[in-house]
């Protein structure tokens, strides 16, 4: 990329036919970094589409539906550390996954179960944040941790372009800004805060340009393209270890399904058309073309892929649910390392209901 200097131009290598828009263009990743790419978008599409039905089937509860941003989720987490930190929102599952959060946890989390917040020790992430901003003030707060504790390392987090006009985005960005802290923001810019379109959210031309007010860069990758998306975290990745502070990068994307699963309809604020221009834009259909050209991918390679994702999907999921069930008792027990009076008083009580 050209440069980190607040460009409102979309940044892409590949466009929607899948063709490199510079052809002098030399891919930083071998063919086998680029085929686990490629798997990894296929695998969370198979996800998303599987929780979809689990949800509707009545068998699982929270779901935020991810398909039409794979790019942006397995693009900004693949150029990762292991020991880089990841703080995510409430649709990028995936990262959180390949970041090493464990599948069955995960569905523990949408079950809500408590156990689903239990984060194994060596992974650096923090569990889904559903408070609108809020993931953007802990990230600030990590990464600033992480200057001060002098670790080579970066804090990256995601909100959606709707979150950044809540107070804890300008207060993150800008704390982040000055203090010269290691942090790359992602804003998921997939056009609608739930209904509302991203021209009502707010007056700025694009959210790149908000980064203009805390002093640090911004710059709005097309979020369709996976390369692009990892070449542009890679850049802020680089400028933060570098001592150059924080990056804020707009992924300019399209969420296909609802908000969540919890009632929204999107034809009632979006058309058919607008839906059909953006699935010609798909990012696996424009990855995949790619690969099919350079002769590293084809549709039998695809499918293993694919039915690999349900096997390793069902077992999740099947030990989730076969956990035992979470008891009043359970919840009590964690809210505090010493057990509070009042707690132990709630907790004698439940206790004698539980043995009954």
């Amino acid at each position: 990329m050209s440069n980190l200097s607040n460009d409102l131009e979309l940044f892409q290598l590949l466009n929607e036919k899948g063709e490199l828009v510079d052809p002098s263009y030399t891919s930083p990743y071998t063919h086998e970094q680029l085929k686990e790419l490629m798997k990894r978008m296929v695998f969370t599409r198979t996800w998303d589409q599987r929780n979809v039905s689990l949800n509707r089937q009545g068998r699982l509860g929270f779901h935020a539906p991810f398909a039409g941003q794979e790019a942006s989720i397995i693009g900004t987490q693949f150029v990762l550390d292991k020991e880089d930190w990841l703080i995510p929102a409430y649709r990028e599952f995936a990262a959180l996954y390949y970041h090493g959060f464990p599948l069955h946890h995960l569905y523990l989390y949408s079950l809500g179960h408590y156990k689903g917040g239990q984060i194994p020790k060596g992974v650096n992430v923090l569990t889904p944040q559903v408070i609108i901003g809020a993931q953007i003030t802990q990230t600030a707060g990590i990464a600033f941790g992480l200057k001060k504790n002098k670790k080579q390392n970066v804090a990256l987090t995601y909100i959606g372009e709707g979150g950044t006009s809540q107070g804890d985005f300008y207060e993150g960005i800008n704390f982040a800004g000055a203090f010269n802290a290691p942090a790359i923001f992602i804003v998921q810019n997939n056009q609608f805060a739930i209904s509302t379109p991203v021209e009502k959210q707010s007056k700025a031309k694009t959210v790149a340009q908000k980064a203009v007010a805390a002093g640090i860069p911004g710059v709005r990758v097309d979020g369709m393209d996976v390369l692009a998306v990892c070449q542009a975290t890679t850049e802020a990745r680089n400028r933060a270890l570098n001592g150059e502070g924080p990056t804020l990068i707009e992924v300019v994307n399209f969420r296909y399904g609802p908000h969540t699963m919890a009632g929204d309809d999107p034809s009632r604020y979006r058309t058919k058309e607008e839906e059909n221009n953006w699935l010609k834009k798909d990012p696996l259909i424009r990855f995949r073309t790619y690969l099919t050209k350079l002769g590293i991918w084809n549709e039998q390679e695809e499918q293993q892929v694919v039915e690999q994702a349900k096997e390793e999907i069902r077992i999740a999921f099947d030990r989730a649910t076969n956990e035992p069930k979470q008891k009043v008792t359970d919840l009590l027990t964690l809210m505090f390392e010493e057990m509070t009076e009042p707690l132990q008083a709630q907790y004698d009580e439940y206790a004698e209901k539980e043995q009954k």
